[in-house]
């Protein structure tokens, strides 16, 4: 699953994604892997493996990742591909989601593309562009199904469908925004629109706003705007962020601590972004190894499975579960199995987050 970071320039998105790639710096904390130069992969941080790793002490620990994409910056006048507007397009395009880095501080050092601190005025010159690249896909797709509607009176509901997005579109509101019905999700989904994906904004303020960062007066500015779109708001200080992101793990602590943070930014983002995509993990755990493995919410017991093997899949007879929480109130599978907590699941069975899973299967 891919995440895009965008911005305009001068917002924080380079300082932002050093922090995640920790570019540049040897750090075994946090284990990380850069596949290209703007491409990287972080792992979801969860307090419930580091409990399983202390109670199994396994050989390996292997956390759920999330895949993070450094894309092209943006000028106004994109989607006619002004600057780099076409990979900018195209890039956002082989993504899942957004994450939108927005300038919420103040500094005659650094200069605003646009001459002044506008966090509203930024998000809207990134989302139009978007809307202006999806009015063109629904004018292309329009034409086509109308043409299509002479031959097949089924292509009606399209065009509805294409319609009602279109005059949305065209009165600044992007796809996101827009509720849908589930046959109108489905249509949606072959559509591929950019305003469409979920989108997360970070407000990158300074680290003298991180204090009253939630209550911050432009940090509620972007809070109020993402609001109209159920898209949540992280507020982090990218400078701190790519600080902390260098340290080892008790000198992370002790800065977070002296900053009045309970975790950073970063961690933050992560889990968000994770929740984003409509992902959850389910967890195994034993001595060769404990480990997140990541699925859609709403997966049933054998596709989950198949994400381990798919001859676990194919051969499924069963999944013996207990839950995260169970089990360390218990402190042990068999103690969790006296008292009648591991429960036998069959094909039907919708994964929980934190399920404690061995699959039971035959080939």
């Amino acid at each position: 699953m891919k995440l895009g970071i965008v911005g305009l320039p001068n917002v924080g998105k380079s300082t932002m994604f050093n922090s995640i790639t920790k570019a540049g710096a040897e750090c075994a904390n946090y284990p990380f892997c850069t596949i290209e130069p703007n491409v990287g992969v972080v792992p979801v941080p969860d307090e419930r493996l580091d409990k399983l790793t202390e109670m199994y002490h396994p050989q390996k620990t292997t956390h759920a990742i999330v895949e993070f994409v450094d894309i092209a910056g943006l000028v106004k006048g994109a989607s006619k591909g002004e600057g780099l507007g076409n990979k900018f397009l195209s890039n956002i395009r082989e993504t899942d989601a957004i994450v939108e880095v927005v300038r919420c501080f103040n500094d005659d050092n650094i200069v605003h593309v646009d001459g002044s601190i506008n966090p509203i005025r930024d998000i809207e010159t990134i989302n139009l562009e978007l809307i202006f690249s999806d009015i063109e896909t629904v004018n292309k797709r329009l034409e086509k199904a109308r043409k299509n509607l002479k031959a097949d009176k089924k292509f009606q509901e399209e065009i509805n469908l294409l319609e009602k997005i279109k005059d949305n579109l065209e009165n600044g509101i992007s796809a996101r925004a827009i509720n849908f019905n589930e046959d109108e999700q489905v249509l949606v989904k072959d559509m591929f629109l950019l305003t469409v994906k979920p989108i997360l904004y970070i407000a990158n303020i300074s680290e003298n706003q991180i204090e009253n960062a939630e209550n911050d007066a432009m940090v509620l500015q972007v809070k109020e705007y993402a609001k109209k779109e159920g898209a949540e708001v992280v507020p982090l200080c990218a400078k701190i962020e790519e600080e902390l992101s260098g340290l080892d793990d008790k000198d992370k602590d002790e800065m977070l601590e002296a900053l009045g943070l309970s975790e950073s930014g970063l961690d933050k983002v992560i889990k968000k972004s994770y929740d984003l995509l409509g992902l959850m993990s389910f967890l195994t755990a034993g001595e060769p190894e404990v480990r997140a493995w990541t699925i859609k919410k709403g997966t049933k017991a054998p596709e989950a499975a198949g994400k381990i093997h798919s001859d676990i899949q194919r051969g499924f007879i069963k999944a013996e579960v207990v839950s995260y929480s169970d089990l360390i109130r218990e402190g042990s599978m068999v103690s969790a199995r006296e008292k009648g907590l591991i429960r036998s699941e069959g094909k039907e069975y919708i994964m929980q987050d934190g399920d404690i899973v061995l699959f039971k299967f035959n080939v």
